[in-house]
């Protein structure tokens, strides 16, 4: 089949390596000529497990182009997916400027019937704009051309996003009539060969799907964070709360995991983007206002637990292992980490930080600044700080050299923002061990 997919972020990308490697031919289009440049010579601008071999792999066989040519992307494919940016309005809103343009561009070129298909994050109502907006560019061009608006939403994980893709636990497809739902059910046969996971329902419910999914999951998240709270006041073990909580199914333990606050490019801006739709629709959403005012606040206790154990910052120089939001990705998009690092600096500290991937992104953000040294390895990081924060649960902090880092730092203090070490194991070395929810 000919695919063609607006857009080469993340989403994008992780769709157009997948479809093209069960055999499609896939065309990306992005109006962002350096990035177009850089994925035709092999560059690939995010970090992914598994993609840039993927991309390469098909690029190199052909199923895989990348253009900065709108007419030739709506020309090439009868699927035209628009996977293209929703970032937050000051509002909250999701701003659907982008997506507007892309329907607005497929309208302009096309000559024959399309499946226009949002895989954007988008809230419910959008395929209504799309649709008008493509059918005003038709009327403008006094033509009359069928096609069909589908709600396809992602439901990918960053670190996992190809095996996600490849053995979905559900593909969900919005769409207005019988001829759009089995066009989209034989696009994704080769992923749904074991049994039927295609989920067809109307184009509103295919959007509240995905704002409902990451907000339910945040929902989760918040919630933890609360009881790891309340826990440290009441003496208990969060630890021991999760496990017991988690053994019923109906709970399960999947995202229930205490720490230092959800970041990343979903979470965060879809519980925003949720909220002000329902304040559109006159609903005041309280949860899900709460699930956002807790995360927030939870993004603050690592810089509270240093000041509780130092004092005053001012001089001091803070060990921080892991900057990207979550482990097997580079993003840095409401990360945790950004909100201890400012708290820092404001207070007149030093940041020394190690990250596997993400270092290259602390410093597109924040540029080259001398309360900012970014080191090579964890050990590096801790070298002469006067504590240590885990920020990201990274597989490369899991089993650290205590009697080393006790060397190493100017005092024996850990911040532990994801629970990853037995607390009996890292006092018994001699350190002072603050972790989330654990007396």
């Amino acid at each position: 089949m000919n695919i063609t997919i607006f857009g080469s972020g993340y989403v994008g990308l992780v769709t157009a390596a997948c479809f093209a490697d069960v055999g499609n031919d896939v065309l990306c289009v992005d109006v962002d000529q350096k990035k177009i440049d850089g994925l035709k010579q092999g560059v690939i601008p995010i970090y992914e497990p598994g993609l840039t071999e993927l991309i390469l792999k098909n690029a190199a066989e052909g199923r895989l182009r990348f253009t900065t040519d709108a007419a030739e992307g709506v020309t090439h494919g009868q699927y035209q997916f628009i996977a293209v940016g929703t970032p937050p309005n000051e509002d909250g809103s999701a701003d659907l400027k982008y997506v507007l343009e892309v329907a607005r561009t497929i309208a302009t070129h096309m000559s024959e019937y399309r499946i226009v298909i949002s895989k954007s994050t988008v809230p419910v109502g959008t395929a209504d704009k799309v649709r008008a907006q493509m059918k005003a560019t038709l009327a403008e061009r006094g033509v009359s051309i069928e096609h069909d608006v589908v709600s396809n939403p992602e439901f990918l994980k960053e670190g996992d996003a190809i095996g996600d893709f490849n053995k979905p636990d559900r593909i969900v497809v919005g769409a207005d009539n019988t001829r759009a739902a089995k066009a989209m059910q034989a696009l994704y046969a080769p992923f749904n060969r074991n049994h039927d996971r295609v989920i067809v329902m109307d184009v509103r419910s295919s959007e509240l799907t995905k704002y409902a999914a990451n907000a339910m999951l945040a929902t989760k998240i918040s919630f933890m964070n609360e009881l790891a709270n309340l826990a440290e006041n009441l003496g208990a073990d969060i630890e021991r709360v999760r496990i017991g909580i988690g053994a019923d199914p109906r709970i399960g333990y999947h995202f229930i995991y205490p720490g230092a606050g959800y970041g990343g490019s979903c979470f965060p801006k879809d519980v925003k983007a949720l909220v002000k739709s329902a304040a559109d629709a006159n609903f005041d959403a309280k949860i899900l206002k709460a699930v956002e005012a807790v995360n927030n606040r939870q993004k603050t206790t690592l810089h509270t637990k240093l000041v509780k154990h130092l004092g005053s910052l001012k001089g001091k120089t803070i060990g921080i292992w892991g900057l990207a939001f979550k482990p097997k990705t580079d993003d840095m998009r409401e990360a945790p980490s950004r909100v201890l690092i400012e708290a820092i600096w404001a207070d007149g500290g030093t940041v020394r930080a190690h990250d596997p991937v993400a270092m290259h992104e602390v410093e597109k953000i924040y540029g080259k600044r001398p309360d900012l040294v970014l080191v090579d390895s964890p050990m590096d990081a801790a070298n002469g700080a006067d504590a240590l924060v885990v920020v990201t649960e990274w597989r490369v902090f899991q089993s650290p050299n205590l009697p080393r880092l006790k060397q190493l730092l100017k005092q024996p203090i850990i911040v532990d923002g994801r629970n990853m070490y037995d607390p009996a194991w890292v006092r018994g070395e001699g350190f002072v061990y603050d972790c989330v929810g654990r007396p």
